[in-house]
């Protein structure tokens, strides 16, 4: 056992193998440690995120050696039968690679017992092991840019049925008309991590193969009350909150504000809790129009705001001030001069639908309320009217004022090393750390893509197993430019992380905007 620390709030602990993961996992599930918030499984290392308020690393460390990691020990997991037919398109490509016949891969494959091993890639994907070695074969060569969803496939190792159609490199096998992913279904995701899965030949039975439940379209509501009609959008802005934390075992990240304290700077200048879901917006650029009566306010990235009174006043209003609205008026939005994203709250709230208790956009996974785009309609919660007419008192105004950079400028971010560095050379290193990194314009809330004029080398070429990244780290895909990861990144990944961005600094790293530049600053971990 490794204990990789990856921040003050997270570990990676690598073990031996996956059976030692699933033991770990268990025995985590059955005795619980005080303090750990979450634990993500994959291939051969559990991420853990803890309170180290409540338990410093090297408690936790040393109660993790004290577990026993014997896959005898290991809780029994429920067996869920999946109906499939054997219509895939790479199946007799299976059966060469593995020097079978077809009708021997169908019947070794359907005779198998899998386990969930870990999720990833997309919500509600699992890595299935455990299958028939015979039927462990290589990926594709060249991925497909579109797998459909329900495709059942074999890559390496693993098994898998793809939840939602998405680019895959894996084997077709066949297909199921089940649905794994279902934002209607308590949960959402059909297998989770010690799951037990047998997939059942539809050629070999009549049983009807009806989805364990059916998705369930919600038709949309009326608008009426109080609301916002967006007028202008050069891009589309999207409803964020605090996010969804806690649900990677399904393969779900946590989402949420790029500039966590700027949505709350937002919600509290309005009267709002904290974690209301609020308008982000980049790059500015926005008009909306109101209809009812209303208080708003911005934070974030500082732009022009200026207020267009449907009696033909105009004023300007300064971030984190409070704004009360009538119908006609009209608010515009202008391009910032520094950071990215700006932030609107409105009192009382948006009425938006939540998944997983949040009403985060996911824009990796497409979870969430749709981007919001010229024609929009932002319909507000019902308090909202109400509290405008009562006058609610005018909360202390809070500031976040910081120095957000600009196109060009230096940016600096502390970040801790590890906990894959050693996989570079030594050379690149130092590069980390001395050169700077440009974020080019390809950036998302994936993640940063950064240049820099030395790529980042790697002194060991084989494929890292994956494992559980978290928001700040720092991956090196083969081209050697770094990749910075923000909120909407994928639960785990196969590239080595060479550093992570501390916890102070997450929010700054969401509000560079393309063409500045970085340069990493290294600090040490203490308990």
């Amino acid at each position: 056992m490794r204990c990789l620390p990856l921040n003050r709030s997270a570990m990676l602990v690598e073990l031996a193998s996956l059976d030692e993961v699933l033991a770990l996992q268990d025995s985590l599930k059955r005795q619980p440690l005080g303090g750990i918030k979450e634990i993500l499984p994959a291939a051969r290392t559990l991420l853990l995120r803890f309170d180290p308020a409540r338990l410093s690393r090297r408690m936790l460390t040393e109660a993790l050696t004290q577990r026993e990691l014997h896959a005898a020990l290991r809780t029994v997991g429920p067996l869920i039968e999946i109906p499939m037919r054997y219509d895939g398109r790479d199946l007799a490509e299976v059966a060469r690679l593995s020097g079978l016949t077809v009708d021997e891969v169908i019947h070794r494959h359907g005779q198998s017992e899998f386990t969930v091993g870990f999720c990833g890639f997309s919500p509600g994907f699992a890595y299935l092991v455990g299958g028939d070695p015979a039927l462990h074969v290589p990926r594709r060569a060249t991925p497909r840019a579109r797998v459909a969803a329900g495709s059942v496939a074999l890559g390496g190792v693993y098994c898998g049925v793809y939840p939602q159609a998405s680019p895959g490199g894996w084997q077709i096998i066949g297909t199921t008309p089940i649905s794994l992913w279902d934002p209607a279904r308590d949960p959402p995701a059909l297998l989770a991590p010690g799951t037990r899965v047998r997939f059942r030949d539809l050629a070999c039975t009549t049983v009807s193969a009806a989805s364990p439940a059916q998705i369930v379209v919600a038709r949309e509501e009326p608008i009426c009350g109080a609301h916002l009609e967006v007028t202008a959008a050069m891009l589309p802005a999207l409803i964020e909150d605090l996010g969804r934390p806690g649900h990677g075992d399904i393969g779900v990240t946590a989402s949420g504000a790029l500039d966590r304290a700027a949505l709350q700077a937002a919600n509290h200048a309005v009267g709002n809790p904290e974690g209301f879901a609020a308008l982000e917006i980049t790059l500015g650029s926005f008009a909306l129009r109101c209809s009812g009566s209303m208080r708003i306010a911005f934070a974030g990235a500082p732009a022009p705001l200026s207020v267009h009174r449907a009696s033909g006043e105009i004023f300007e209003v300064a971030l984190e001030q409070s704004i009360d609205l009538a119908s006609g008026d009209c608010i515009k939005l202008g391009y910032p001069s520094r950071g990215v994203r700006t932030y609107l709250a409105v009192g009382g709230g948006f009425r938006v639908p939540q998944l997983l208790g949040s009403a985060a956009r996911d824009t990796l996974a497409a979870l969430g309320p749709e981007p919001i785009v010229k024609g929009s309609i932002l319909a507000l919660a019902q308090t909202a009217e109400a509290g405008a007419r009562r006058g609610v008192a005018r909360p202390r105004t809070i500031t976040t004022a910081r120095g957000l950079p600009a196109t060009g400028e230096m940016v600096e971010l502390d970040v801790f090393f590890g906990p894959r560095a050693d996989w570079f050379e030594a050379d690149s290193q130092q590069v980390l750390f001395q050169q700077a990194w440009q974020v080019t314009p390809q950036s998302s809330r994936v993640g940063l893509r950064l240049r820099g004029e030395h790529p980042l080398q790697r002194c060991r070429q084989e494929e890292l197993p994956s494992e559980g990244v978290t928001r700040g780290a720092i991956q090196v895909p083969h081209d050697g430019q770094p990749v910075l990861l923000l909120a909407d990144h994928p639960v785990t990944g196969g590239y080595p992380v060479i550093a992570v961005v501390a916890e102070h600094h997450l929010d700054l790293a969401g509000q560079i905007p393309p063409r500045a530049k970085i340069r990493l600053r290294r600090l040490e971990l203490e308990d």
